[in-house]
């Protein structure tokens, strides 16, 4: 069990050396599932993602069609060995209130309009967890979808920030996210701004979250250009912006 330490902030940095405003390791790869139609597995911090897209295909059963759009289905779940203590397998109420929210944020951005009568099914599975699994699945689920070729609005890229010895910092760690005093994950669409996803669980002023706010923005936005050198490293010149 992590023990809880005495300090989070010591002498000016965070107790794994980073910046209040700087993020953990992010590796990203494109397609790593070839019987997937998109795929993504993302490292960040030492979260291990895996995502997976199906479809546009046809609806079963067949009574849940809708005749104007597609309907899109994201399903999170940590796999048992993915936490210390072994989680009992299948789905919880945790897996299924991040399940809807990142559902409803990344439905924001897919055009379902052009696949009426289909479906757009994203597997998202935590291999290993550290804090911030549900921004990391967003992540990962965001970079899946482009790589199937769904059309979208822009990209979704997500980020936390937190409250952790009355202090702002970026990207929680996992002592962080357990005794700190608040955590909020957003998300952005990268292209325009828009937040797509945004909760908080804690206490903050309106002050603290406002700057919070700008704090994860700028993070969502590092976030974005990872995610976008790891499509170009794969498709290279196709995509022109």
């Amino acid at each position: 069990m992590l023990q809880k330490p005495e300090r989070l902030i010591v002498d000016g940095k965070r107790l794994d050396g980073r910046a209040f405003d700087e993020l953990r390791p992010v590796k990203i790869v494109v397609g790593p599932l070839h019987r997937a139609d998109g795929s993504c597995y993302i490292e960040h911090g030492k979260n291990k993602v895996m995502a997976a897209v199906y479809g546009p295909r046809e609806v079963h059963p067949k009574h849940l069609q809708e005749v104007t759009h597609a309907i899109v289905r994201y399903r999170y779940n940590m796999a048992p060995f993915s936490v210390e203590d072994r989680k009992r397998p299948g789905p919880d109420r945790r897996s299924i209130e991040i399940s809807k929210v990142s559902r409803e944020a990344l439905e924001s951005v897919i055009l379902k309009e052009y696949f009426p009568r289909s479906t757009i099914d994203i597997f998202v599975e935590i291999l290993q967890a550290d804090a911030g699994t549900r921004v990391a699945a967003l992540n990962a689920a965001s970079v899946a979808l482009a790589d199937a070729g769904i059309p979208m609005k822009g990209l979704v890229s997500a980020c936390s920030v937190g409250k952790v010895d009355d202090t702002l910092v970026l990207d929680l760690s996992k002592e962080e996210d357990n005794y700190g005093q608040a955590d909020m994950p957003v998300a952005i669409v990268a292209n325009t701004g828009e937040i797509a996803f945004l909760q908080m669980d804690g206490h903050m002023t309106q002050e603290e979250f406002r700057k919070a706010l700008e704090m994860a923005i700028d993070g969502c936005k590092q976030i974005y250009k990872l995610q976008r050198e790891a499509l170009l490293a794969k498709y290279g010149g196709l995509e022109n912006e």
